[in-house]
């Protein structure tokens, strides 16, 4: 029966290769949308033992935590710190906290043209300038909504809903042609 239950990676059977770039599956780590106000926000970065960033389009992380900031009162948070510990910190204040771990699936990308296949499908403008590190929004890549957060200078974090990362793949894999 065991059997019967065990996900099968939305990687499994998938050709990563995109030369210059790497593609790297993400850790399928607990993945949180958090909306409160700015007491709910103190309270779940105490129990995160991680500061929300409070400033628009930015990100913070800290040994595997992160915290996406997606609007004035929602981050998305990648976590391992179980649902019932965060809900207990924020007991008795009204706050929404749901679990979208099992609906989503990141990427990474890394390489010194990640930012020029991303432009492929992504209208931002992604030069680190621009996009410095650890900023993060929500965006379309091609026809696929996507939260991209720049981690490094070259390296991305992708966010998308697992039924899209084969299309996001393969649209990476398209756009890396003749790159290097």
């Amino acid at each position: 029966m065991g059997d019967l239950l065990r996900r099968v990676s939305v990687f499994d059977g998938l050709d990563l290769a995109a030369p210059p770039l790497v593609l790297t599956p993400r850790p399928d780590n607990g993945r949180l949308l958090f909306q409160g106000d700015a007491t709910a926000a103190t309270m779940i970065s105490a129990a995160l033992g991680l500061p929300l960033p409070r400033e628009a389009c930015r990100a913070s992380s800290i040994a595997g935590t992160a915290a996406l900031w997606l609007g004035p009162d929602e981050w998305l948070l990648l976590t391992d710190i179980a649902t019932a510990t965060l809900t207990q910190a924020l007991a008795g204040h009204p706050h929404a906290l749901v679990d979208v771990t099992h609906r989503q699936a990141a990427l990474r990308i890394q390489g010194p043209f990640a930012s020029i296949a991303l432009n492929a499908g992504c209208p931002l403008d992604l030069g680190v300038s621009a996009f410095p590190v650890d900023a993060c929004t929500r965006t379309l890549f091609g026809k696929a909504e996507i939260t991209l957060w720049r981690t490094g200078p070259d390296i991305f974090h992708v966010e998308a809903a697992r039924s899209f990362i084969p299309y996001v793949v393969a649209l990476l894999r398209e756009a890396s042609l003749g790159l290097a």
